[in-house]
């Protein structure tokens, strides 16, 4: 091998020599519209199947390596000819039809997003993602590009990806890192008009580290990719995007300052301006100080100031149920990678290290991404219905004395891009029976209620193709796993050939993390055996999964499971498929019967693999967690408990055990093998249609798209353009008036609440309430005065609570007013209210403010008789 240090190397690029006829394959191959296009994956297919195996999928590496007599073979063919052509008219068609969002009303002119993710799931041969966020965040672009929403994307380029998994003799995990081959790949340098490349800077430690710019095109949508392996930076800074969460604290810092400053500068250099800036999971927050930084430089305002222009525009969507998975860096770290940047900003460092504290005063508590990102973005969204609870409940430390219902965290539900996960077999089935609206109409999701119409002969065949099909590549990726392991090669086939393409078929594939309990399945391991060793109704098991290289226990997870099913006379029917990546999981959520789902409550935040499955009639078996939370329906599949949350996890695991196993042997095997004279289990197969009506439209990204405009993008792009137009004046006023309301809100106090809570109020009659309130200086126009009202707990507590404004009535002088208001009465029972103050005006527009809210904790005052309680509490009777 002869280096760049020995040598001056002269680079040049060599690309296929297609024949002219062939040219547009070149336009396919380079745009990952073809990964969910059966038709465009067919076309390199029938050039040369192997090789396009032996590619990994990869049609600009596998057109750079067929034979030239091959390609021009493929010339000569006129049918593959006029195939490409229409493959080729479809993509010219897709890059041109109407934007869905055009059709909405007061969209700005200028709205555009961009998308930050640390990773990106498009297709197995561009390896960098390890899982789920990254297959949601490919699933993202591609439903914004079927729904023509101008979104770009931004990610790192990771020359060796995500590891590769094998499993030693013993069942312990090991990693490999293949260096990916980027000018192979359906990626591209973003170049300059003279042929150069795209490169921008960040600062980083007192020294410039070069970031080159590549892109991939998703349909419509462009994905910006950074690479530090450049030859201008030193050794440890071609480094920092080698490989997805690898390395240590520091790698990551250094990542994702790449990522989030690095990111921003790269969209200004190739001339993309977005209005809105969307942020999945916190590893690119670190862009909300460059926006900042930018604003403050171009208009020489204060950081409150241009925090506010800037976090109008910031979506942030967080993935993480619990503080121990965000990234959080030490106050030194940061200390010494922003010592630069803060006056830029016009902070000093502890004013900056506050922004990624919970408690701004505890200066040794660690920086969180988590937390910036929070702190610096209007818009905030958890996952899942659940997950959004969740995240209420963890962070609501940043918003004190909030009700947690209030807490501006929301939420927008994951969905899986359905056009790129159902498999070819049903695709076709779906094309006869709905027609292709529900390929071409991204919006239509009615047109899933069409499943009804198929007969369930032909649903049936087309799983029970899928199931063997499955079974085939199974027994093959098997047999060559334990022939690397060193087992017998007779040993091998035996055990391989053990898997039965008929046998109801179990799936569990996922990230091997402890919380996602992959051995609850042994918890009583006779118990199991005896449903495998079951003759009459077999069943079997096929398992996936990397657990991150530093997590032993994880990886121990996966050992266990292979020693069991090595040491078990019926575990050749409990297979583990090493190296799950989006490959392995298309086959498996298409051809499963069953998808197993056993996390802890709380700790999965949505889990799109579940989704995976139930679009292709998969029935989903899962603890009520994440989506399957919302999505349950006792026609749909199983629940495993009713989502109950114990303090005792080893109690916890042990009755959630017990759970799943009696829905496998009294329910799940034996309507599995329920059959007609047929030999269609008809029960089976409604749930299978039922699964596909209601689940598709609702847990797919193309919804999910949708929701993200309109509850996020689309009012952001708006604010954004209130909060920046006239040089700011609407950010600089709201930010002064936030400014002025801290500096007086020690000063306000309810004097007094006046309230007949002594008499009981009849169910629709109302409560009437007064309160004389001392604002001081503030003006009553900025705040709102409230009463927060609900039904009352045992403890005397407002649950449920949901507030009314009382109006302004009278100016009593001396900074002092009079509120008056009607509380109704909806039911009967016992009632409460207390009072509060918060901000109003321009500041209350959705946004509630850390620290900003009064809460009357005073003894109230009625107008019957003095309360010695809060809050003021009153029966509510039946109306008679």
């Amino acid at each position: 091998m002869i280096s760049p240090e020995l040598a001056r190397i002269h680079k040049f690029k060599v690309t296929p020599s297609l024949p002219e006829k062939l040219q547009p394959l070149m336009e396919i191959a380079n745009n990952l519209w073809w990964t969910w296009h059966p038709e465009a994956v067919e076309l390199f297919v029938r050039l040369d199947r192997p090789t396009w195996q032996k590619t990994n999928h990869n049609p600009v590496a596998m057109l750079g390596l067929l034979p030239q007599e091959v390609l021009e073979r493929a010339a000569r063919d006129d049918g593959f000819v006029n195939s490409m052509q229409r493959v080729r008219d479809n993509l010219q068609r897709h890059l041109v039809r109407k934007p869905w969002h055009e059709s909405l009303p007061e969209v700005p002119e200028d709205f555009s997003v961009v998308y930050f993710c640390a990773e990106f799931g498009l297709t197995e041969c561009l390896q960098i993602y390890s899982g789920g966020l990254g297959c949601l965040a490919g699933d993202h672009l591609k439903s914004a590009s079927e729904l023509g929403l101008p979104l770009v994307a931004v990610g790192l380029l990771y020359r060796y990806g995500y590891f590769q998994q094998y499993l030693n003799a013993e069942g312990w995990q090991q990693e490999y890192f293949p260096d990916l081959d980027f000018p192979n790949l359906p990626t591209e340098r973003v170049r300059h008009a003279n042929g150069e490349q795209v490169k921008v800077s960040v600062d980083m430690l007192g020294r410039q580290v070069h970031i080159g710019v590549w892109k991939c095109t998703v349909g419509r949508v462009t994905l910006y990719l950074l690479d530090t392996n450049l030859p201008e930076n030193a050794p440890e800074d071609r480094a920092i995007t080698d490989r997805l969460y690898g390395g240590d604290m520091e790698h990551r810092m250094r990542q994702e300052i790449v990522l989030g400053i690095g990111g921003v500068r790269a969209l200004d250099a190739v001339g993309v301006h977005p209005t809105v800036y969307h942020m999945n999971e916190g590893h690119s927050a670190f862009l909300a100080l460059e926006r900042i930084r930018r604003i403050i430089a171009e208009h020489d305002v204060a950081f409150d100031e241009a925090r506010e222009a800037a976090g109008a525009a910031h979506v942030f969507t967080t993935h993480t149920p619990v503080p121990a998975g965000i990234d959080r860096f030490p106050p030194d770290m940061m200390s010494r990678y922003f010592r630069q940047i803060a006056p830029s900003v016009k902070l000093d460092m502890e004013g900056l290290l506050a922004l990624g504290r919970e408690n701004v005063f505890n200066k040794n508590e660690f920086f969180s991404m988590a937390v910036l990102a929070l702190r610096t973005s209007h818009w905030t969204n958890g996952v899942s219905r659940l997950h959004g609870e969740v995240s209420r409940k963890m962070w609501q430390s940043i918003w004190p004395k909030l009700p947690t219902s209030e807490i501006p965290i929301w939420h927008v539900t994951n969905g899986v891009h359905a056009r790129s996960w159902i498999s070819g077999d049903l695709t076709y089935l779906l094309d006869r029976y709905l027609g292709n609206r529900w390929q071409a109409d991204p919006v239509d999701h009615q047109v899933w209620t069409g499943i009804e119409e198929v007969p369930d002969e032909e649903l049936w065949r087309v799983h029970e193709r899928r199931r063997q099909s499955m079974i085939i590549w199974a027994r093959r990726t098997l047999r060559a796993q334990l022939l690397y392991r060193g087992t017998d090669p007779d040993e091998a086939r035996e055990i391989a050939d053990a898997l039965n393409p008929y046998a109801l078929t179990i799936g569990f594939a996922r990230r091997f993390a402890t919380y996602k309990r992959a051995n609850l399945l042994f918890r009583d391991s006779e118990r199991l055996l005896r449903m495998l060793e079951n003759t009459e109704r077999p069943i079997q098991f096929l398992i996936a999964g990397k657990a991150h290289p530093a997590d032993g226990g994880g990886k121990d997870l996966i050992r266990q499971l292979v020693q069991f099913a090595r040491d078990s006379e019926a575990g050749h029917k409990l297979v583990f498929i090493e190296n799950y990546d989006i490959h392995v999981a298309r086959y498996l959520v298409q051809g499963c019967d069953v998808w197993l789902n056993t996390p802890r409550r709380g700790m999965e935040a949505s889990g799109t693999s579940g989704m995976k499955a139930a679009i292709n009639g998969v029935l989903n078996c899962s603890i009520m967690d994440g989506w399957w939370d919302e999505a349950y329906e006792s026609d749909l599949g199983w629940q495993i408990g009713r989502g109950e949350e114990y303090s005792n996890l080893d109690y916890a695991d042990d009755v959630e055990s017990k759970a799943m196993y009696n829905l496998l042997e009294k329910e799940i095997i034996p309507q599995f093998y329920e059959r007609d004279e047929h030999g269609i289990p008809r029960h089976w197969v409604a749930r299978m249609k039922a699964c596909i009506s209601k689940l598709a439209p609702r847990f797919n990204t193309n919804r999910m798209v949708q929701n993200y405009a309109e509850k996020f993008y689309i009012p952001a792009a708006q604010r954004t353009n209130v909060m920046c137009s006239d040089r700011l004046k609407t950010a600089i006023e709201i930010a002064q008036g936030k400014t002025n309301l801290r500096h007086h809100w020690g000063k306000m106090k309810i004097e007094k609440v006046d309230a007949d809570v002594n008499k009981p109020v009849g169910v629709h009659g109302k409560l009437d309430v007064s309160a004389v309130v001392r604002l001081g200086e503030i003006r009553p126009d900025d705040v709102r005065v409230q009463a927060y009202v609900g039904t009352l707990d045992n403890d005397g507590c407002i649950v449920d609570g949901e507030t009314i404004d009382l109006r302004h009535t009278e100016d009593l002088g001396h900074g002092r007013h009079r509120y008056k208001g009607a509380i109704p009465a909806h039911t009967s029972g016992r009632h409460g209210f207390a009072l509060r103050i918060v901000p109003g005006g321009a500041l209350a527009k959705g946004m509630n403010e850390p620290g900003l809210i009064y809460w009357d904790e005073g003894p109230a005052e009625s107008a019957e008789a003095e309360q010695k309680e809060a809050p003021a509490e009153a029966e509510a009777s039946p109306a008679g």
